[in-house]
């Protein structure tokens, strides 16, 4: 269900953390290019198939294992 959801910002900042940039900006972490504006890593993301990249489908892939795991602690979690 979650193939279809749109990568936002948020998005890209929580992968982005898992990995310091180089020099200043944000990183795309599935080709590893840096970006100078959260702006400009989302424009790259949404149009990464006319590149040659296939960034969108890996952001894709990784929010809905985001989901997934979120889905699974709150079904773990007790109940009170």
């Amino acid at each position: 269900a979650s193939s279809g959801a749109s990568i936002t910002i948020r998005d890209i900042l929580t992968a982005s953390q898992q990995q310091p940039v180089p020099h200043h900006g944000y990183q795309c972490m599935s080709c590893c290019r840096v970006f100078p504006t959260l702006w400009s890593v989302k424009t790259h993301i949404q149009h990464s198939s006319q590149e040659g990249y296939s960034c969108k489908v890996y952001y894709r892939r990784l929010k809905a294992l985001w989901e997934k795991e979120h889905k699974e602690q709150e079904a773990a979690a007790p109940r009170a």
